[in-house]
């Protein structure tokens, strides 16, 4: 790949370099509680006693009597909502969405991407299957496990299938939420196996057509509840005359309902059955199998070709070469070409044909090698990989990452220490950027290294580290760590928050490149702070919309731990963003080898117009399943503690936020990682919801004395796309008030 340093900006391509200034210093303020006028709210029967247009307030009597919840939905030991899968025929055609199925709910669909899925490039299919499936992933709203595996290199692959060997493999929503913030789509699978799937299979396919349009129906409406993308459809037995006869009238109907209800749905079918109904994987798609092929948007080989295979199979596909998906396995069972580390040998076959890859359980450098290791064999994985496999673009805005993995160590908002200890939490992993080695041209002596770092982070858990040397006889050196196309606006705000290592007076840039050069104009670009000059005073920061000055006022705090923050104004006409780069610049006066060492904490562009409009309040919080346990307190003796756990729902538009954030004052979630009291001036952080509804579970509070009311009030603090942190007035609340019995 090459480095922005030795780029040339003829042509269609106009690069432009934002070096800025430091953003001055001034003290951040603290959160605490607002006032708020209380008005009479109408009464109603039932637990909620009173509501306002800002809170809802409801009562309960402690009581320990169990209220059991539905298996399916909740974890046994600790009832936090979980993903599920389906085990029968019986269970598929007897679901309907229900409350509970709302968790399961990914925050939208798959974002805008060039090229378009639907182009004739090849593509990367991803199938991730470990362990049998539904590991640490399961729990949606985290989990506090050491070491667990995560996916970070969506820029090389276009589709991510969840497999495991149950019938009907609904992909946990962390997976689809951290796959559609990168232009990935996602597939669950439906798969019947051995003698049960046969007998399954005749249930369904061996009748009239009545029977298996009502399974694809059920398909199609699991997908389009759950705003996953479709199916891969995988069934590894044989099959009766009648049962084959209907297969590709069922992925027919299939693929045409689930076009109808999900745009750019795809079904994909996997090389098991022959139009025979004989079960004999072929390695290849041929005359004997192509019927299903011709049935569906693709065909995913099995694992045991050879490059003779590929060419008789590009006779045979066609013009849809690209819809043929070659399988190669990872772990390099059976007779394979490549496989573990020597994966590229697979893909330099497939790609000289032109096809389309489908790689099984990359998740093998997770589960075989050294855990300790696990970053730095991903990254060697993928790396070699690299040059076979073309990325995507991402295009629209706004664009905002803080680099986080959805997972960490500890947790930071925007600088400051949330909690300490280890969390995984896959929806909340942020777009990741191009990593890898990335050396200059000629004798290669400039380089750059970039790595995900979970020890340091801004907002989230991690950063991006990167590492590098400018020589002598450079200025500098950049690294291009997103790849866009987004139509720009006429006004653009970009922030780039950053802290250099050690001693170093390494100067830190943020270059992007625009093309259609013939009409692309690239205006004045501003430095954004609160002391802004006569030159670079943005005329819209007069007298800011709240959600204006909410963004432009992180830009002059300052900023804990040693963070830099930049930000700019671009004005601009007729461009188009290509290209996101950070440059590395030698100080003035500097001509020996300059290393340095810098952390990315976050980098964002945002239309100007978007942070105009009116910033909008989480509504109607309400407060249900409320169930109660003893606890003793970790801190003191008296008084009792109590643990309640209860469910949250709320009203917010979901496209116009990242995440939600939820709080509480006067509780403390048992096992937090804090040993201390919480503090008064603070509520408590609970945790993120990617859906408006969130399980709170064995929060400690206070028991109610005899005749006097407990209270806990929850806070549901909305996260614009924006990036910005909104003011309390701008949250959603509810207030529980608990008694003990009488």
């Amino acid at each position: 790949m090459e480095a922005a340093a030795t780029r040339s900006a003829a042509g269609r391509q106009r690069k432009r370099q934002l070096s800025g200034l430091a953003a001055p210093e001034t003290t951040e303020e603290t959160g605490t509680p607002e006032k708020r006028e209380r008005r009479p709210g109408r009464r109603r029967t039932g637990r909620r006693i009173q509501e306002d247009q800002e809170e809802a307030v409801f009562r309960e009597v402690v009581s320990f009597t169990p209220d059991p919840l539905p298996v399916r939905y909740y974890d046994k030991d600790t009832t936090q909502p979980i993903s599920f899968y389906l085990s029968s025929l019986e269970e598929l055609l007897a679901w309907t969405p229900c409350m509970e199925d709302g968790f399961n709910t990914a925050l939208e669909p798959t974002e805008c991407r060039q090229p378009p899925l639907s182009s004739q490039r090849p593509r990367t299919l991803l199938c991730h299957d470990m362990m049998g499936g539904y590991l640490d992933d399961k729990f949606i709203q985290g989990s506090a496990v050491q070491n667990p595996y995560s996916f970070y290199h969506w820029q090389y692959i276009d589709i991510f299938v969840y497999f495991s060997h149950h019938t009907v493999t609904i992909p946990p929503v962390g997976w689809t939420n951290a796959a559609h913030r990168h232009g990935v789509c996602v597939l669950g699978t439906f798969i019947t196996e051995w003698s049960e799937g046969g007998r399954l299979c005749e249930a369904f396919l061996a009748g009239d057509e009545r029977s298996y349009q009502a399974v694809a129906d059920q398909l199609v409406q699991m997908a389009q509840f759950f705003r996953f993308d479709g199916w891969l459809i995988n069934i590894e037995n044989s099959l009766s005359p009648a049962a084959v006869g209907n297969l590709p009238p069922f992925l027919r109907y299939l693929t045409t309902q689930l076009h109808q209800q999900v745009p750019g749905g795809l079904v994909l079918w996997y090389d098991s059955v022959l139009q025979s109904g004989q079960l004999k994987w072929q390695d290849e798609l041929n005359k004997q199998n192509s019927v299903f092929f011709d049935s569906c948007d693709g065909f995913f080989t099995n694992y045991n070709w050879r490059e003779e295979h590929l060419e008789r199979m590009l006779g045979q596909a066609g013009e849809r070469v690209a819809d043929v998906y070659v399988g190669v396995d990872v772990f390099a069972r059976g007779n394979v070409v490549g496989g573990r580390f020597d994966t590229d040998k697979s893909l330099e076959l497939i790609r000289k044909h032109g096809f389309s890859a489908a790689l099984f359980a990359p998740g093998w450098v997770y589960e075989c090698l050294e855990k300790r290791e696990f970053f730095q064999n991903q990254d060697k994985f993928w790396r070699l990989l690299e040059r076979y496999l073309p990325t995507h673009s991402i295009c629209s805005l706004p664009f905002v990452t803080s680099f986080c993995l959805g997972m960490g160590t500890r947790r930071v908002c925007y600088g400051q220490e949330e909690a300490v200890g280890p969390w995984y939490h896959p929806s909340a992993q942020d777009i990741q950027p191009l990593f890898g080695e990335h050396r200059l041209g000629g004798d290669g002596r400039g380089w750059v290294k970039t790595h995900c770092c979970l020890a340091d982070a801004w907002h989230g858990g991690s950063s991006l580290l990167l590492r590098g040397l400018i020589p002598p006889e450079l200025g500098n050196v950049a690294v291009r760590l997103f790849s866009l196309q987004v139509p720009v606006p006429p006004k653009i705000f970009l922030s780039m928050v950053y802290k250099l290592e050690g001693p170093t007076e390494v100067r830190v840039g943020l270059e992007l490149t625009t093309g259609d050069a013939g009409s692309c104009h690239v205006g004045d670009i501003s430095v954004l702070d609160a002391e802004t000059s006569s030159r670079h005073s943005p005329r819209p920061l007069r007298v800011p919309p709240t959600k204006l000055a909410r963004w432009v006022g992180r830009c002059s705090q300052q900023l804990s731990g040693g963070w830099v923050q930049r930000c700019y104004e671009v004005s601009l006409r007729g461009c188009l963003l290509l290209d996101l780069f950070i440059n590395f610049s030698r100080p003035q006066g500097s001509r020996g080898e300059e290393s340095f060492i810098c952390r990315l904490g976050e980098i964002q562009v945002v239309d100007a117009n978007s942070l105009q409009t009116p910033l909008p309040q989480v509504q109607a919080v309400t407060v249900s399943q409320v169930r109660w346990q003893h606890a003793l307190s970790e801190w003191e003796s008296p008084p009792a503690q109590l643990q309640l756990t209860c469910t949250l729902h709320w009203s917010y538009l979901l496209s116009q936020v990242r995440c939600f954030r939820i709080h509480c004052w006067g509780g403390t979630i048992a096992g937090s990682p804090s040993r201390e009291p919480p503090k008064p001036e603070k509520p408590t952080f609970l945790g993120l919801a990617f859906t408006t509804q969130y399980r709170i579970v064995g929060l400690a509070v206070e028991a109610a004395r005899l005749g006097q009311d407990g209270r806990v009030e929850f806070l549901v603090e909305p996260v614009p796309k924006e990036g910005f942190l909104v003011p309390q007035a701008g949250w959603g609340r509810a207030t529980l008030l608990y008694s003990a019995p009488q």
